[in-house]
């Protein structure tokens, strides 16, 4: 679960090391009650880039779309299995939803495929 304020770490080679979630664009909410909306994997947030190597070529003073890969929080499946990873993660994107980078670095969620951000399935090493 990413909720707004978060850190987490971009796992693409864009340059930019971790990140600050601005506002999160899809996630859940409950109805008729005052809560945090919370993303989980597969959904989009807005990110303000904290940590950069000095060769990034993306603006740092601007704020980017990102999407979660990997959470801390458990996902839960349908078949009733749990899937939990040790940090929380995301790629950056472009409008069309497609990775900025031409690498990612870890494991990515299978709900990703679900979410159709296939080219992120193509680029990872290994899908859980």
């Amino acid at each position: 679960m990413i909720q707004q304020e978060t850190i987490l770490d971009i796992a693409d080679n864009t340059g930019a090391k971790t990140a600050l979630c601005v506002r999160v664009l899809g996630g859940s909410t409950a109805r008729g009650k005052f809560t945090r909306r919370t993303a989980g994997v597969g959904d989009v947030i807005v990110v303000a880039i904290k940590k950069s190597l000095p060769t990034m070529t993306l603006n740092d003073k601007k704020v980017h779309k990102c999407v979660i890969i990997r959470t801390k929080y458990p996902t839960k499946r349908p078949d009733g299995s749990y899937v939990r990873f040790d940090s929380n993660a995301g790629v950056l994107i472009d409008d069309n939803g497609n990775p900025i980078g031409t690498r990612i670095f870890g494991a990515v969620a299978r709900e990703l495929r679900e979410k159709n951000f296939m080219k992120i399935i193509s680029l990872a090493s290994e899908v859980v």
